[in-house]
């Protein structure tokens, strides 16, 4: 099959070779996945688990990529829930070869059902995005109608999948972002709007909880935004400061079948909108991915027509 390899983590997307690899048999609890769109995030590969498996042994070269659609073509010994010829969409283990391919082995919990009126490019470019959205507000954040939230990059991938979500639970909505941003923002949900490059984060006031992509300087200033009992979430990594009388918590997405299934039947009503940038072909990845200007959008790759 051909797939995307990485072997040098100093080079990173430019080390992005494509190559014939054998396909992926099915291990006990797996399944085969046949990939029809495939998402990848470029900073996966500055993350340890891109390189070694989950004893910390190298696995080089390894096929990058954890977010995919596509059907179901063998299923491993001891499988359940789902079905050869099934569309499926998912998030892959970190520590295992990834989407970037014609095949993917996948842990069959980490898969959900695709419905059939939802486009492969779509459900590959959920999960990611979609889940930490879901785990951030609802399972860290305990989001509850009424409440006031800041969220940071809210035109971008996971910004505009917390905005969207959060308005859904009738919360507030402060978006940031640049200048740029602001009718993005917007039209996602956001109600209000900070510049992050001209306005002061502090004239927002206290609110109930912080969505935090960025870290740093943002990161520790929105610490004393929290208002007591609120929260600040953040996927930027252990936070530098924390709420004077509230909660901070950071984490990694998790695949979770059951909020996969919320979030697809969101975008198959048109409740959740997706920021999809370049399609290419798998022929084409490694130049998508190491393009001069910077990307609007998530980039998916379309590995069969």
């Amino acid at each position: 099959m051909k797939a995307i390899v990485v072997s040098d983590q100093a080079v990173g997307t430019a080390g992005m070779t494509l190559v014939e690899r054998p396909e992926p048999a099915a291990a006990g609890n797996d399944v085969v996945v046949e990939v029809h769109a495939s998402g990848f995030t470029p900073g996966e590969l500055t993350w340890p688990s891109a390189w070694v498996d989950r004893l910390g042994r190298d696995r080089t070269p390894s096929i990058p990529g954890h977010e995919l659609a596509g059907v179901v073509s063998a299923l491993g010994y001891g499988t359940a829930g789902l079905s050869v010829g099934q569309r499926v969409f998912g998030l892959t283990d970190w520590t295992r070869d990834g989407t970037l391919a014609e095949y993917a082995a996948v842990e069959a919990r980490n898969l959900a059902p695709l419905p059939g009126d939802v486009d492969f490019t779509v459900g590959a470019s959920l999960p990611i995005s979609g889940l930490t959205a879901w785990q951030g507000l609802f399972v860290h954040g305990r989001v509850e109608s009424g409440q006031s939230i800041l969220v940071h990059g809210a035109a971008g991938g996971v910004g505009s999948m917390v905005t969207q979500l959060a308005r859904e639970a009738g919360a507030y909505i402060i978006g940031s972002g640049r200048a740029a941003d602001r009718q993005t923002a917007f039209d996602f949900g956001a109600q209000e709007f900070v510049d992050l490059e001209n306005d002061s984060l502090k004239e927002v006031g206290e609110v109930d909880l912080v969505f935090d992509v960025i870290g740093g300087d943002i990161g520790k200033q929105s610490a004393g935004l929290i208002r007591a009992g609120g929260t600040l979430v953040t996927i930027a990594g252990p936070p530098e400061a924390r709420p004077a009388d509230g909660r901070a918590i950071d984490f990694v997405v998790e695949a979770d079948r059951a909020q996969l299934g919320e979030i697809v039947r969101r975008a198959r009503d048109g409740r959740l909108r997706t920021v999809i940038g370049n399609v290419s072909t798998l022929d084409d990845a490694v130049a998508a991915f190491n393009r001069t200007e910077r990307a609007k959008g998530k980039t998916i790759i379309r590995v069969r027509p």
